[in-house]
């Protein structure tokens, strides 16, 4: 991704939106430091390319939007949830919303990135 890209996105952000999506961004770059990182549906997409593309791949989706901050996992319906925290009803996606820096660096949220980075696809049935 090109870096002006990425700072027009994060420019338009209110500074406390801004803050959480750059911690985010760290977090997700310590634990899946392999992950591509684009911009997709208006929001920061991380996948592995080496598993499908930008969806079947995917890892997770900071999305933006005003002064509200979430992190978004594609295949959200196959990570365990111990706690909880997942939230949504679309098929497969499942998202986290994220208020404030110590929610981002909660163990839990650092969890669900680590095991959506694991998820393995066998061939298509």
């Amino acid at each position: 991704m090109r870096a002006n890209e990425m700072e027009l996105f994060l420019d338009t952000l209110p500074h406390d939106t801004r803050e959480l999506v750059v911690a985010l961004r760290s977090i997700i770059r310590k634990i899946s430091p392999d992950a591509e990182e684009t911009m997709l549906w208006g929001g920061i997409s991380y996948h592995t390319p080496w598993i499908g593309g930008r969806v079947k791949g995917a890892l997770c989706q900071i999305e933006a939007k005003g002064s509200e901050v979430r992190i978004a996992f594609i295949h959200g319906i196959r990570l365990a949830d111990p706690t909880h925290l997942l939230c949504g009803t679309a098929l497969s996606k499942r998202f986290v919303p994220i208020q404030s820096l110590a929610e981002a660096q909660r163990p839990e949220i650092a969890a669900l990135i680590r095991e959506a980075s694991a998820i393995e696809f066998g061939p298509p049935i």
